[in-house]
């Protein structure tokens, strides 16, 4: 968002941030909508000297994407967390789903329920869909990729492990962390030497190598456009390392003012600060913008 409080979305370097959107050049209506089009990843230099600009710290994050049409999640996908969760020997990915209108941005406050004692964090890398995705062979997938982001699958462990399905646990308003960039595949490279950190309070959680998940990226594009057609800016969440708050011990799990970042090489730090629900049980409205990320 801008800082007069307009939703856009635009690129950021070194500080700056190019404004893309109806505010600004008017590029597309909104990320997503440049991602669809095919503009993501292809702005040349022009493209953002004739956009106006704000400073980054001027302005306020939305998730990356803010309605894509799905979110599909995997489960249990570092070894690691298969092991600390005795969930080893899969022979399928776990999947399940998460609502648009459950992430916030980078930045804004991680909600902890009211009927929760259990809510955890859990770093993961999301890559983004850029095009039409159906029945994708393995040695296709990363050329159905348009970028990689930051996220923070913020847990309720109790309701998630109330029944087999956890979906009711992965959906509580403001608890899917996402950003705060979308950085093009092309500037990534090779994803398998990236590293993801989860810190709580500035203490290292979790630490792994992205060539550490059990079904890799080109495996989980395959499986999923097995049975869901992925469009471009449908989401899907890679899973997370070994480290959850549930398994760490004594006060793993997160209390309100909690700081929990969420850092993979290259994509920045996505920031969320954990908050108890309102007495009214209304989250606090999203603020904040869109970006992608050059370089």
């Amino acid at each position: 968002m801008t800082p007069e409080g307009t939703a856009t979305w635009g690129v950021a370097a070194q500080g700056t941030v190019h404004d893309l959107g109806p505010s600004g050049a008017n590029l597309a209506a909104s990320l997503h909508e440049a991602v669809v089009r095919g503009l993501f990843g292809t702005l040349s230099a022009a493209d953002l000297a004739c956009a106006p600009t704000h400073d980054e710290q001027d302005i306020s994050y939305l998730p990356c994407l803010t309605q894509p049409g799905k979110i599909i999640c995997i489960g249990v996908n570092y070894r690691t967390h298969q092991e600390e969760s005795g969930k080893t020997g899969q022979t399928a990915p776990t999947v399940f789903t998460r609502f648009a209108d459950t992430q916030m941005g980078h930045l804004e406050p991680a909600i902890k329920p009211a009927s929760t004692g259990k809510y955890d964090y859990e770093g993961e890398m999301a890559l983004v869909i850029g095009k039409e995705a159906w029945h994708v062979a393995p040695e296709d997938a990363f050329d159905h990729v348009a970028g990689y982001a930051n996220y923070n699958d913020f847990s309720v462990r109790d309701w998630q492990k109330a029944a087999s399905q956890w979906i009711p646990g992965k959906n509580f308003p403001a608890s899917g962390g996402f950003g705060p960039y979308l950085v093009p595949a092309a500037d990534v490279g090779d994803v398998r030497e990236l590293t993801l950190e989860t810190r709580v309070n500035g203490e290292v959680r979790q630490h792994a190598s992205v060539a550490d998940l059990y079904f890799d990226i080109p495996t989980l594009i395959a499986y999923v456009t097995g049975f869901t057609r992925l469009h471009p800016g449908d989401v899907i969440v890679t899973g997370t390392p070994g480290g959850v708050g549930l398994f760490w011990g004594e006060d793993g799990l997160l209390d309100a003012g909690d700081v929990v970042e969420v850092e993979v090489t290259g994509l920045g730090v996505l920031r969320n600060t954990v908050q108890d629900e309102a007495g009214d049980g209304a989250a606090p409205a999203e603020g904040a913008a869109a970006l992608a990320h050059a370089g």
